[in-house]
């Protein structure tokens, strides 16, 4: 039904989907338990921030999982790439969440305000450092990974793990934070009631400005400090996979990708328009607006991150002309067609059964809902 080119640009599209679903929907749920030992101040408070995402979390990091899936089979060099170059740091993203399923489970299984409190810094941990660590990625990914091929396709990772604790990495981390404090925060508010209400707010208060200032000081940073490679040559866009049957010069930056395509300025602007939109809503008091504005901000951050990397998934920092774009790093016409059809059926299930299930446990959360019904809620 379609070509090899109209698959690979699906698939990116689709995998760009997977993405923003999984940063909207864990980006609240970090951002909640990031929060838990701040903003509540006794047991009951933090019982019922942890039961505003009590009820979702789980299937919200199922889209991580998609998202590793589909990196396996749609996108397998970048997987085989990534998943070797940066194993370390991939465990350490997956050593943080074990701390989440454990402690929503056994955080209230014994009254001790100390085991309580030690699982309470457990879901901060589990909150907190994938965000980081995640954003740290996507400043690399912005800057390029030192890594290349041989003539058997092999990936050779060529840096090392503090090598990726660079300045613009750390920053991009302390934005993925930070976003998901605000992100966060605002869910809570749409959520609670009352002194957690009030708590929620003035977090969002704060952080708005920062968030705004932070992303832009990213996006210039990005426009006029980093380069792209231009590919000058390469096979037809339907030949098989093949990363090295390209040649590629450096460009002077990102912007020129936005000046010479125009239509993309729109991801900046919903960037940093949703962002402030979502904090001037926020501040007066209307929830579901703040929320929808944030989301579509957050979508315009990851959009003008997709956008400018176009048609590129992973820069070679090393040796350019082994980057690996759209055109060079899927899987066979066959499996992308194959993999399309899935989805095509599965994820409209999907979506239904999420929105339905938001739905069936919608409401807010108070301490006094949690102190009514202790035996069913975390």
């Amino acid at each position: 039904m379609f070509d090899y080119e109209t698959l690979r640009i699906i698939w990116w599209l689709f995998t760009g989907v997977v993405i923003i679903a999984f940063v909207l929907t864990s980006g609240f749920d970090f951002g909640i338990c990031a929060l838990l030992p701040f903003v509540g101040r006794n047991d009951l408070e933090r019982r019922a921030v942890i039961n505003t995402v009590g009820g979702t979390w789980e299937g919200n990091q199922v889209w991580l999982i998609l998202l590793g899936g589909a990196l396996f089979a749609v996108w397998p060099l970048v997987y085989a790439t990534l998943f070797s170059g940066l194993y370390v740091a991939m465990l350490l993203v997956l050593f943080a969440l074990f701390f989440r399923p454990a402690g929503f489970d056994y955080r209230s299984k014994l009254e001790n305000p100390a085991w309580r409190n030690a699982w309470d810094w457990g879901l901060f941990i589990g909150g907190a450092v994938p965000p980081i660590l995640l954003g740290v990625l996507v400043g690399n990914l912005v800057q390029g990974l030192p890594f290349h091929f041989d003539a058997d396709l092999r990936p050779y990772y060529d840096g090392s793990f503090f090598a990726l604790l660079n300045p613009f990495a750390l920053f991009c981390g302390a934005i993925g934070l930070l976003i998901s404090l605000f992100h966060g925060a605002i869910y809570l508010k749409w959520r609670t009631e009352g002194e957690l209400y009030r708590r929620a707010l003035a977090v969002v208060r704060v952080l708005g400005p920062v968030v705004l200032g932070s992303v832009a000081v990213a996006a210039l940073w990005v426009a006029f400090g980093m380069s792209l490679p231009e590919i000058t040559a390469m096979a037809s866009v339907d030949a098989p996979s093949n990363p090295l049957n390209k040649t590629v010069t450096m460009t002077s930056g990102w912007l020129g990708q936005f000046l010479s395509h125009p239509w993309m300025l729109i991801a900046p602007v919903l960037g940093l328009g949703g962002l402030f939109l979502a904090w001037r809503s926020a501040l007066e008091h209307t929830s579901v607006g703040a929320f929808m504005f944030s989301s579509i901000g957050i979508t315009g951050v990851l959009l003008s991150l997709g956008f400018g990397l176009f048609p590129y998934l992973v820069i070679s920092s090393t040796d350019p002309s082994h980057s690996l774009t759209i055109w060079d790093a899927s899987s066979s016409r066959f499996t992308l067609a194959l993999a399309f059809w899935i989805t095509v059926i599965f994820l409209p299930i999907v979506l239904v059964y999420t929105r339905w299930a938001y739905k069936v446990l919608w409401g807010s959360v108070t301490p006094e809902k949690v102190l009514k019904d202790q035996h069913s809620l975390y």
